[in-house]
């Protein structure tokens, strides 16, 4: 670890030599990909990934899916990222992925932590649809964003939910979403930035809002304007009737 904080080229040349002995590949492999994505050699080190998992366990497979899928967005292949989101989300409801169990042990910065099926199916859904965000695939993007907060809700999704809407126009649903976590009713809504950033979509979705309609300055009801507006209608063929014809 000295070696990567110190000389991050001299450690990629050493990672690599143990992959070609076929020393520790599995680490070997992700540690390289992963300093390489750190120097800006993400394309590199997704080549590396691509030519070497082969030599790896079966095990490792899942964790070097996850840095490819960084990679994938580090690099703007967002096609390939959404491929791989939704291979992962595949291997989960076929009952792959867990082994029929509900939680797994999963390793970060070289530590162990459980993680659940639940936790984990909304992390890959949250990818997905800041990818579809990216693509501005809104409709894709919506329906994602719309099953990850049935899963686990929170306000982070909650105001990328928000935007989708606005991309779309559909302000009043998106401001209900938007008022949600301002009034505190999701998880997170103690979270100052996502607070802000609630607040400053609904500034952004105000301006967009078309100015008032002149009945409503007037505070006239919608039912006296359809009947005075059936009125005109029905008013509007008979004076052209009456015009003169050239």
């Amino acid at each position: 670890m000295k070696l990567v904080e110190k000389n991050p080229e001299a450690a990629i040349v050493l990672f690599r030599k143990a992959i070609n002995s076929g020393d520790k590949v599995d680490s070997a492999l992700k540690d390289m990909a992963v300093v390489m994505k750190q120097l800006d050699r993400s394309e590199e080190a997704i080549e590396a990934i691509r030519s070497f998992r082969s030599l790896c366990s079966k095990q490792s497979q899942e964790s070097l899916d996850n840095v490819l899928i960084d990679l994938y967005k580090k690099c703007g292949k967002i096609d390939e990222q959404i491929e791989m989101l939704k291979r992962k989300l595949k291997l989960i409801y076929q009952g792959e992925a867990f082994n029929g169990k509900l939680s797994k042990t999963a390793r970060s910065h070289g530590k162990k932590f459980q993680v659940s099926m639940k936790q984990e199916t909304s992390r890959l859904l949250g990818n997905l649809g800041w990818a579809y965000m990216q693509k501005m695939n809104y409709m894709m993007e919506e329906v994602v964003y719309r099953k990850v907060q049935m899963i686990d809700p929170d306000c982070n999704k909650a105001c990328n939910l928000g935007l989708c809407l606005i991309r779309q126009a559909r302000y009043e649903e998106a401001q209900l979403i938007l008022d949600d976590v301002l009034k505190g009713n999701l998880p997170g809504s103690d979270d100052s930035k996502s607070r802000k950033r609630a607040q400053d979509l609904l500034t952004e979705l105000r301006s967009m809002l078309p100015p008032p309609h002149f009945s409503d300055l007037l505070g006239l009801d919608d039912e006296f304007i359809k009947g005075l507006e059936q009125l005109m209608n029905e008013w509007g063929p008979i004076r052209s009737k009456r015009l003169p014809i050239f």
